[in-house]
């Protein structure tokens, strides 16, 4: 109601003062009009007579020019030579940069000035007169008090205010009605979405509100789903990772106890209790490594809002390479980098380096001893872009089965055959990184159709 009614508030006051102003216009015309007509009514009285301008006035003749009693009347009949022939002597001249009115054929002139303290408005007319022994131009001067005027002006003002002021509190009481009328629907929207319950997050009928609303309503329905899908896969990523971390943890426990209770025995068999703390070990490596890999997951979905910042993937390629060149050269396989110029993306630094680790290491997971991993970066097949890759000659996966591991905790059959303790979580990661960057991931066969090779393509 404040962003109508102020702008229309102000619009009538403008409104009101360019009705005054142009009601005085009227009021001035019409009253110099009258004002002219008692000049030339004083025209028609002055003569030459005996070779002098006389003048022939009874006061009685102005009183008949009078259109309001609140008005006085001052004359002045100037002759040939400016000598006062008839009047008030001491009415003020003509100023000399007052132009002739264009609005009526005589020759006249009105202006403004102070008489008697008093302003006036004063009507100068040039009136030829003449006989036979002479000629001039006589000046006929009728001044009049301002009084009618501005009575006539403030009747006007205060009539165009108070009906500008009827017309806003009308106005108002219009806007009241129709903004309640307005905002009804969006009250009864507001009821609905306070009295669900915290788990309902059905959509909202757009028929509740007017269809210039519906936009709004069907964007709140879209939210609410992405919203329900959010909801539906934490709650699946909460189910899967209690049920993969409860499985080593229940074999931890299982071997605590075989452990102990081989301790225990006397005498006790130390090959077998070393045998048992082993696979304690191996245990605990799988469970930390499950954690991380969850704690990653949740720290990507998290990391959306981060400005990216130029990265380098040459050197980052050749920094995760030196990190992981222990275990690949503990088992002879041959870890490359391919990259003959700098590749700059924009990115998290720190979320690229665990997606070409992860692309890595699992590459070196299911890689037999003897075999290579080959990490290349350079541009796109067109030109455009960047891709970054990783191939290995190991088991590889199978067409049927390359859409499947990208969800968290599946693992491919050749891959559980290669490495039974893995999480499952790696390609998973990696996809869930890529999006974050907007790349998309392939996978496809490596060399000689042997291995994997998972490709990466940055935009451009």
């Amino acid at each position: 109601m404040r962003w109508l009614l102020v702008p229309l508030i102000f619009l009538m006051a403008l409104d009101a003062v360019s009705v005054y102003r142009n009601a005085l216009d009227a009021a001035d015309m019409a009253y110099d009009r009258s004002l002219l007509a008692s000049t030339r009514a004083l025209a028609e009285r002055v003569s030459v007579q005996d070779g002098k301008v006389v003048a022939d006035v009874p006061y009685v003749a102005l009183d008949s020019f009078e259109t309001d009693t609140l008005g006085r009347i001052f004359y002045k009949v100037s002759g040939i030579n400016g000598e006062t022939v008839s009047g008030f002597a001491d009415l003020p001249p003509v100023p000399a940069n007052v132009p002739r009115s264009e609005a009526y054929p005589a020759l006249v002139r009105f202006y403004h000035a102070r008489y008697n303290g008093q302003p006036v408005r004063i009507a100068a007319l040039l009136q030829p007169v003449y006989d036979d022994s002479m000629r001039g131009i006589a000046l006929i001067q009728v001044a009049e008090t301002l009084d009618a005027r501005r009575g006539l002006s403030n009747q006007i003002l205060l009539d165009t205010l108070l009906w500008q002021a009827g017309l806003i509190l009308a106005t108002a009481l219009l806007v009241w009605f129709a903004v309640r009328l307005v905002l009804k629907p969006l009250m009864r929207l507001k009821e609905a979405v306070e009295t669900r319950s915290v788990s309902d997050l059905s959509d909202v009928d757009p028929a509740l509100v007017h269809k210039e609303v519906r936009p709004l309503v069907e964007a709140m329905n879209g939210s609410m789903s992405r919203i329900q899908s959010l909801i539906a896969s934490q709650r699946r990523f909460i189910a899967d990772a209690s049920h993969q971390l409860r499985t080593p943890l229940t074999v931890l426990k299982t071997q605590s106890e075989l452990a102990l209770r081989e301790a225990d025995r006397a005498p006790c068999d130390t090959a077998a209790l070393r045998s048992m703390v082993q696979g304690i070990a191996a245990t605990t490596d799988s469970a930390v490594h499950l954690a991380n890999r969850l704690l990653m997951l949740a720290r990507i979905e998290h990391s959306g809002g981060a400005d990216p910042v130029p990265v380098e993937l040459r050197a980052l390629m050749q920094q995760v390479a030196l990190e992981l060149a222990v275990p690949a050269v503990s088992r002879n396989i041959d870890l490359a980098l391919e990259a003959e110029q700098e590749a700059v993306v924009p990115g998290q630094a720190l979320l690229l380096h665990e997606m070409v680790a992860n692309l890595v290491d699992n590459a070196l997971r299911y890689t037999p001893d003897g075999g290579s991993v080959t990490l290349r970066v350079g541009p796109g097949a067109t030109g455009a872009g960047t891709v970054l890759e990783v191939e290995d000659s190991g088991p590889g996966i199978p067409e049927s089965e390359r859409e499947r591991v990208f969800s968290p905790f599946y693992r491919a059959a050749a891959s559980m055959q290669r490495n039974p303790g893995g999480a499952g979580l790696g390609l998973a990661i990696v996809r869930d990184i890529a999006a974050l960057h907007g790349a998309t991931i392939a996978l496809g066969d490596g060399a000689h159709n042997q291995g994997l090779k998972v490709s990466v393509s940055f935009p451009t």
